[in-house]
């Protein structure tokens, strides 16, 4: 139960917890920012814990590690012990003795506050191979072909002489893949692993396979796909000619312990035997093509005769780096039925989901041996009701007929009732076509879809008194897990690329509503592989090699220093500015020798404007300042002081030939005066102080002369934040709620469930309907309405800074967030000229509440004379842990 602040209150606390024996619960304990991970590979992992709801300030923690469970619930760690730290963090580093290869570490945390110490559970997490000389294995493959266009099967049985008592399995794939055991597909992960470089970093996963393993024989099973390591199919961005591309391969150790502690490796290699498998085609890019003739019953089981198998063949690693994959893993999150079924003959069908995924589709079916089945997947359909991909297939360049985009090709064995689905593939839908070539008879129950997408948790949460408001969160949120499968993309169906820009203007919605740290450090590892010596990075990360030559400019490719100090403000952890602050500095530093003026004009600029175009040298050359002005921070951060005075001189020049170039001081107007010319420079810190007054009325006049939005990309990031920001919340709100051309209701009005490409909704070409890209708006909801910001002083939320905004036009509104020392809500309710202001503080932070002077305060948890004091003495509302409610008086 949440507490409210008082006197009495305190009094309460320490006789209590006196009563109580001073001892409660901690809760949330994480390793990697994970809860009780397999397979930690980094020899320093991050330790971090949640404190429970009752306490003020952690004043000391103390973390114990070790191999004993019991021993460590004891309080004794043989790995480490911390001792007892005065310091309020709820994260630290293991700093123990050195982590050996595949071993459990047991862990706790106690935590002091004024009054109480609080212990943990114990957890663990366990350690994986950890250097690459500890593997066994062999790299096996079936064949060097990559045109071969079936997926292979691999197996090996294997007799276990003893009892086991655990076993984990350690794969790693320069391709996809499914592992089995004994029949069971092992564990829940979709697309695994990860798209990475794969030709200088390769991932592995960490599977615990004890309960599938038995005494006596075994059988293991894996089936490979291409991914993007063997991309088959055809499109603008040369995939298909990637430096690294082979036959899918995979290298597996299998480690098995038994009760009287003997280890065995199961390992791959030449004894491995090989068939091609009924996934006769596969391509992350298209679709998935599967022939049920061809099938092999229990080809995964002991027993099997696989004499017509041939041996595996050892190959190359295809990297010199194998490491462990340590994310939150793509899944199927939700099932979801059809809205509607049309029947428009007796061999084709549509299927309607209700809402735009991205994902799978998955048909079960009764027909003739060799009827051939295909389930187009598309965002649109045309007035026949048949689906449309014209806006979808644009990028495509498929080579002949084989390869139909987005549409899966089912031939059924006529075995009876047959279920398919593709597992090397997902697709951005709403609709499903089924054609057959055989009459079929299918009903609403035959198809279902699966919404996939990178698994993380939900950190925040949006409501309020306008349903558009609310659907328009929902929309951006579908969106945004739509993109994201290891990496964010742009869209779920022509591209699935990684696009710089778009992810760099959605990392806040991404991260006030997920937690979603485990993806961009993995994403942050493609940008140093792709990295080049002299600092420049692809439009796109991971690449085949498309993207250095174009689209790549300064506004897109500033995920490079974006990212990490997003992550910085959010979780409070400086590891990610760390390990990438040298790839911040070569990217600077290029800009700095190839731009010394301070201005460029390398970029795309404002992306898909609506009708205005604004400069691309202003754009891309603020981004080059937001870049410096990064590294700058980052290097004080990391006490690098003759990095942060060189860097903090070059971002000072660079502000001021942006402003000595575009600004006209007397008029306070930016080049021509577009909303993005007048809101970037605002939103990013570039106006000088006595004139953001005058830019910022300008801007307002500019919006309301032109009675809507009139920006692309880069300004749908800036647009409502610096009206929003600089005393114009209730106009950025009219923006933001209008349902006319051009706006987010739109959209919504228009029958999305996804954000789209493209202001209009006519497009008849390269209009994707699930793109993240103008997804800012779900961010700017906790910002501006919610009043939620980080403070860089006190990163990770430890000090929250409230600036809620009342908005004329809504009624109530609510903006839950779970920061790493617990959730933090902000909600307002208006009622009969009053705004009844409710705040939640969660343990171990603080925060600072800035309202309008105008606005008379009453707070039922601090006195009148206090209050006033308060304001006084810095304009803010100094908040500690607690629940507080405030009655305004509006004006």
């Amino acid at each position: 139960m949440k507490r409210i602040l008082s006197v009495f209150f305190f009094i309460s606390l320490f006789h209590l917890s006196l009563l109580a024996g001073s001892i409660g619960k901690l809760n949330v304990l994480r390793c990697e920012y994970l809860v009780a991970p397999l397979g930690i590979d980094v020899p320093s992992p991050r330790l971090s814990w949640q404190l429970p709801v009752d306490v003020d300030v952690q004043e000391a923690y103390q973390v114990i590690v070790g191999t004993d469970s019991v021993r460590v619930a004891q309080g004794m760690g043989d790995s480490w012990n911390s001792g007892k730290q005065t310091i309020s963090n709820v994260l630290t580093v293991y700093a123990g003795q050195k982590l050996q290869p595949y071993t459990r570490y047991y862990w706790k945390v106690c935590v002091w506050d004024s009054n109480k110490m609080y212990t943990s559970d114990v957890t663990y997490f366990e350690t994986g191979v950890m250097d690459e000389h500890n593997w066994k294995g062999n790299w096996i493959s079936d064949t060097h072909n990559i045109h071969l266009k079936p997926a292979a099967y691999f197996r090996k049985e294997w007799d276990a002489k003893r009892t086991i008592r655990e076993a984990r399995a350690y794969i790693a794939v320069a391709g996809l893949y499914e592992l089995y055991i004994n029949g069971s597909r092992v564990g829940d992960h979709r697309l695994d692993p990860a798209y990475t470089r794969f030709d200088r970093r390769t991932l592995y996963l960490t599977h615990d396979v004890t309960q599938l393993l038995k005494q006596g024989n075994n059988a293991i099973g894996v089936l490979l796909g291409n991914g993007w390591y063997n991309h088959q199919s055809t499109a603008v961005w040369n995939f298909d000619q990637a430096p690294w591309r082979g036959r899918p391969k995979f290298c597996m150790d299998i480690r098995v312990v038994y009760d009287d502690g003997k280890v065995e490796f199961i390992s791959t290699g030449q004894d491995w035997k090989t068939s091609l498998s009924p996934v006769i085609f596969n391509s992350i890019y298209t679709a998935e093509h599967y022939d049920a003739r061809l099938e092999q019953p229990d080809w995964n089981t002991p027993g099997f005769d696989d004499k017509k198998w041939k041996n595996a063949s050892c190959t190359s690693a295809p990297s010199p780096l194998i490491v462990s994959q340590q994310m939150h893993p793509i899944r199927d999150v939700e099932m979801l039925r059809p809205a509607k079924m049309i029947k428009l003959s007796d061999s084709i069908y549509l299927f309607d989901l209700g809402r735009n995924i991205a994902g799978v589709s998955q048909l079960t079916i009764k027909g003739k041996p060799g009827t051939e089945v295909r389930l187009k997947h598309s965002e649109r359909i045309g007035e026949d009701n048949r689906a449309d991909m014209s806006n979808i297939d644009y990028h495509y360049r498929p080579t002949d007929d084989s390869d139909p985009f987005q549409t899966d090709i089912f031939i059924l064995s006529g075995t009876g009732e047959e279920t398919f689905r593709a597992r090397f593939n997902y697709k951005g839908f709403q609709y499903v076509e089924v054609t057959s070539s055989e009459p079929v008879e299918l009903t609403d129950n035959s198809l279902k879809a699966y919404f996939m997408h990178s698994d993380v948790p939900v950190a925040g949460r949006i409501s309020s008194s306008d349903e558009l408001l609310n659907k328009i969160w929902k929309a951006t949120n579908a969106a945004y897990l739509s993109n994201l499968f290891g990496y964010p993309t742009d869209c779920p169906q022509r591209e699935k690329n990684g696009w710089t820009g778009d992810a760099h203007i959605a990392i806040e919605t991404g991260l006030y509503n997920y937690d979603g740290i485990t993806v961009y450090e993995k994403w942050m590892a493609d940008h140093q592989d792709e990295q080049a010596p002299n600092g420049v990075l692809p439009a796109i990360i991971p690449t085949a090699g498309w993207g250095y030559h174009w689209g790549n400019g300064v506004d897109w490719t500033s995920t490079v220093a974006i990212i990490p100090w997003n992550i910085y403000l959010f979780y409070g952890d400086k590891h990610l500015l760390e390990s990438m602050y040298d790839n911040i500095r070569r990217y600077v530093d290029y800009l700095n020798y190839t731009y010394p003026s301070g201005i460029t004009d390398w970029g795309l600029g404002d992306w898909i404007p609506i009708k205005s175009h604004s400069s691309k040298e202003l754009t891309s050359s603020i981004y080059y300042y937001v870049d410096t002005d990064i590294l700058a921070k980052a290097a004080r951060i990391l006490n690098k002081q003759q990095d942060y005075e060189k860097y903090s001189a070059l971002a000072q020049k660079i502000k001021n030939s942006i402003n000595a170039r575009f600004l006209n001081e007397e008029t306070g107007i930016y080049c021509g005066g577009s909303q993005t010319e007048l809101s970037a420079p605002l939103y990013w810190g570039i106006v000088p102080e006595h004139l953001k007054e005058l830019v910022v009325y300008n801007l307002a006049e500019k919006v309301s002369k032109d009675g809507s939005m009139d920006v692309g990309l880069l300004g749908s990031k800036t647009i409502l934040n610096a009206l929003s920001v600089n005393g114009y919340a209730d106009l950025a709100y009219q923006l933001a709620s209008k349902e006319t051309y051009p706006s987010w209701g739109w959209w919504i009005k228009n029958g999305a469930t996804t954000l789209y490409e493209n202001w209009r909704i006519d497009g008849k070409k390269d209009i994707s309907l699930n793109h993240i890209m103008f997804g800012e708006i779900s961010a700017w909801y906790y910002k501006a309405l919610g009043g939620l910001y980080p403070d860089s002083s006190m990163p990770g939320f430890k000090h929250i800074i409230l600036r809620p905004n009342f908005v004329a036009g809504l009624d109530a509104f609510e903006a839950s967030h779970i920061s790493p020392y617990g959730e933090i809500v902000s909600s307002w309710k208006k009622n009969r000229g009053k705004v009844q202001y409710t705040i939640t503080i969660p343990s171990n932070s603080s925060a600072t509440l800035y309202l309008n002077e105008a606005y008379k305060i009453e707070c039922k948890e601090i006195n009148a004379a206090t209050l006033s004091a308060m304001r006084k003495k810095g304009g803010g509302i100094e908040l500690l842990t607690g629940i507080y409610h405030f009655e305004i008086k509006t004006k």
